[in-house]
């Protein structure tokens, strides 16, 4: 399958659903009785994803929405095959650019859109954005990093074509490959994103290998 190029997302874009999601929370806790709230937030210290690297197979790593518990073990709230970076020489090089999978580390979520837009060959649909990483050599920054799938902006699949690999739908195991990004089976990021909404979004992504 040919690797394609990513899309550089528009930074007004990204602020807009930044304010967006922190609106809808704000509006959610909002409607919360004061003591549910103050009772919420003492049972534990809320949610992250954790993506740990399959080094045998890179494509059949696994993401985890998990909630974190103060004095206890975080919790799995969701788990999903995940992939990262490309099959070719490189792609388990976290310095590699358009080609290794993401450097370990801590990310900040910056944003989560449920019909995002990345124009031709981009990254469309549900999509989840984390902040830029300098990778080990101190050097090179990873940059326009997503957890993404495969699928339209509203989040159909495109008819199939015999013969041809397209960016608007799953054909299977290989569009687990990618350019850096963390991408998910269509189904699965449908899931992440009700659990997410359900549990609270993730502030932060831990990536390990």
């Amino acid at each position: 399958m040919a690797i394609r190029q990513r899309i550089v997302v528009p930074a007004a874009a990204l602020a807009l659903t930044g304010g967006l999601a922190a609106a809808e929370a704000s509006t959610a806790t909002a409607a919360q009785p004061a003591s549910e709230r103050t009772t919420a937030a003492a049972a534990d210290g809320g949610t992250y994803l954790y993506f740990d690297k399959n080094q045998s197979n890179p494509g059949n790593s696994r993401l985890y929405l998990m909630r974190s518990i103060p004095d206890a073990k975080d919790q799995v709230l969701a788990k999903y095959r995940a992939g990262s970076g490309d099959e070719g020489p490189n792609g388990k090089d976290e310095c590699a650019s358009s080609q290794g999978w993401l450097p370990n580390g801590t990310y900040q979520v910056l944003a989560h859109d449920a019909h995002y837009n990345g124009g031709d060959l981009g990254v469309n649909g549900k999509v989840i954005h984390v902040e830029d990483k300098v990778c080990e050599n101190g050097r090179t920054t990873r940059a326009e990093l997503f957890v993404h799938s495969e699928m339209w902006p509203e989040g159909s699949q495109a008819s199939p074509e015999p013969g041809k690999d397209s960016p608007y739908r799953w054909e299977g195991s290989d569009d687990y490959r990618s350019l850096g990004c963390i991408k998910l089976k269509p189904a699965d990021i449908d899931h992440l994103f009700t659990k997410a909404g359900q549990a609270g979004w993730p502030t932060k992504l831990k990536v390990v290998s």
